[in-house]
């Protein structure tokens, strides 16, 4: 049997018969709709003669004897071979196609049909939109689409769109997350707070090679600390500003002269407050230190005879010794020496004899939390004024519980003024409380054989109790029979007697029991006896 090709170009074989379905010849009238719909200028269907396949098929839908459509838009035109002519069909005058995407009077059909279609992308679109601009049937009553930049705005189904704040970018910049980090440092670096310490990120850790030992020489060290303080908070500016060469590289900051006007301004003024750091600092440095300020303030105290470094030996000695009284944060510290009065801060020391001084409360703070514990505490301000007006006058703050100690160091009274209380603290009322107590018990008779020694605990009064158990019986309750001799006086074994209590019960400290301190046997305030 002979082989039958078929393909384009090539003509059926007698006696085959070549079908076509209703299917694809509905399909070959959407796709021809469509098409002349999209606008793409170009025509759809090639011209037939009369009588051919699509002829028929055209023919078949609509019922009748194909009447050419013509399109009234504007350079709609699809085949040049078919005639045009405007169409007396009443349901296509009225929009009663059988496509009505394809408003009436906007469509164009070539009488023919083609034997090859060529469909064109229609773009997916929320109803059909012509390429004039005309919206069809299927989408007049709907809002037309946004354009580009809305639709990019609008946020889609199913994804999270973070809100737009306006400027919102700017936090992000790199210069705006320096200048807050800078601060950040700048601020901790000057104000140094607890963590810097920790860190060793202070002047006194960084530059300890050059500045030497606070104990082993106190005023060379606080004439070098102030010196090198000064110049390394002067130079703060200038490290923000070339940080910033960095962070906003496009503001050309390392070459001056492209600058912005605003920041040569800023660093002219960085400029200066170097320059005149630096000169400050060659001024006091001169002649081994003898115009610094710390230096003048003993200049004042020296004999006629010596200079002011034999005055800066006398307080290096003195500093070097275990009894001083000393307190207060690293920038702000009280010392108290036999002699000397000195308060310690970031760029100055204050120093003032004690002979010659006048100190007054001036002020009381009341906080309800300290930061070392949750009990209340008092703050005091007191004012240090010597009797020479050369000297400077300071002031000093201080806890109210360590006023007592301040008290026994100094040699000159504290006058307080007329409206300031000053609290005692919950260890002072209650070594009152305890003295009292003490008085109202029997006392102990020493034998006349034993010799009272002075008490093992401050070593500087002689023993003044004895531990006897007078609460209950000897064989009762909780107490115990302690056979130490006299060895402690009244105010070491109340003080003893309040370390072994809790600070957030007060309430529990009277009739609470505690271990003796020599040899821990438990007593009560009732058998704290005085010693006669």
């Amino acid at each position: 049997m002979p082989s039958c090709k078929i393909g384009p170009g090539v003509a059926p074989p007698p006696g085959r018969v070549v079908r076509r379905s209703r299917t694809f010849a509905r399909i070959v009238a959407a796709a021809h709709d469509f098409g002349s719909c999209a606008g793409s200028g170009n025509s759809m269907f090639r011209s037939a003669p009369r009588g051919s396949i699509s002829h028929s098929v055209l023919r078949r839908l609509d019922g009748g004897t194909p009447s050419p459509r013509v399109l009234r838009g504007r350079g709609n035109s699809h085949s040049q071979s078919a005639p045009r002519a405007k169409t007396s069909s009443p349901s296509v005058l009225h929009g009663k196609s059988h496509f009505p995407e394809c408003p009436a009077g906007e469509d164009v059909v070539s009488q023919s049909a083609p034997r090859e279609l060529r469909f064109s992308r229609v773009p997916r679109r929320r109803g059909l939109y012509l390429p004039n601009g005309s919206v069809g049937p299927l989408s007049q009553g709907a809002p037309r689409p946004p354009d580009r930049e809305a639709r990019a705005c609008s946020p889609r189904r199913g994804r999270r769109v973070s809100p737009t704040v306006p400027g919102g970018g700017a936090m992000d910049s790199p210069e705006v997350t320096f200048t807050l980090a800078y601060l950040v440092f700048a601020v901790c670096f000057v104000f140094t707070p607890t963590e810097f310490h920790s860190a060793g990120l202070t002047v006194q850790n960084l530059l300890s090679g050059w500045l030497g030992s606070e104990d082993a020489a106190f005023v060379p060290y606080h004439l070098r600390r102030t010196a090198a303080t000064l110049l390394c908070h002067s130079l703060l500016p200038l490290g923000y500003y070339v940080g910033m060469c960095f962070a906003a590289s496009e503001k050309q900051l390392y070459s001056p002269s492209r600058a912005p006007e605003a920041w040569q301004l800023f660093l002219l003024l960085v400029v200066t407050l170097l320059t005149v750091t630096c000169s400050l600092i060659y001024y006091w440095s001169r002649d081994r230190w003898a115009r610094h300020p710390l230096a003048r303030t003993l200049a004042l105290y020296a004999l006629p005879q010596s200079d002011w470094r034999a005055v800066a030996s006398s307080v290096n000695t003195e500093f070097r010794r275990i009894d001083k009284f000393a307190t207060g944060a690293p920038g702000a510290r009280v010392i108290v020496t036999d002699t000397w009065v000195m308060k310690v801060t970031t760029y100055c020391v204050y120093v003032a004899q004690q002979q010659d001084v006048h100190l007054t409360v001036t002020q009381s703070q009341q906080h309800e939390l300290s930061p070392d514990s949750n009990l209340p505490v008092q703050l005091l301000t007191i004012h240090v004024a010597s009797a020479s007006p050369a000297v400077r006058a300071f002031d000093i703050r201080l806890n109210s519980t360590e006023y007592g100690e301040l008290c026994e160091k100094l040699q000159a009274p504290i006058r307080s003024a007329a409206n300031v209380v000053i609290r005692q603290s919950l260890g002072d009322l209650f070594l009152e409380t305890f003295a009292s107590l003490v008085a109202v018990n029997p006392a102990y008779s020493v034998p006349s054989s034993q010799e009272l020694e002075a008490c093992i605990g401050c070593m500087q009064t002689r023993a003044s109790v004895k531990l006897v158990k007078t609460c209950q019986e000897a064989a009762e309750g909780e107490c115990q029979q302690c056979y130490c001799r006299p060895m402690w006086c009244l105010t070491c074994m109340g003080k003893w007697f309040a370390s072994r209590q809790d600070p957030q019960h007060p309430d529990t400290w009277l009739a609470s029991r505690v271990p003796c301190p020599t040899c821990r046997a438990r007593f009560c305030i009732l058998d704290v006896c005085a010693v006669r």
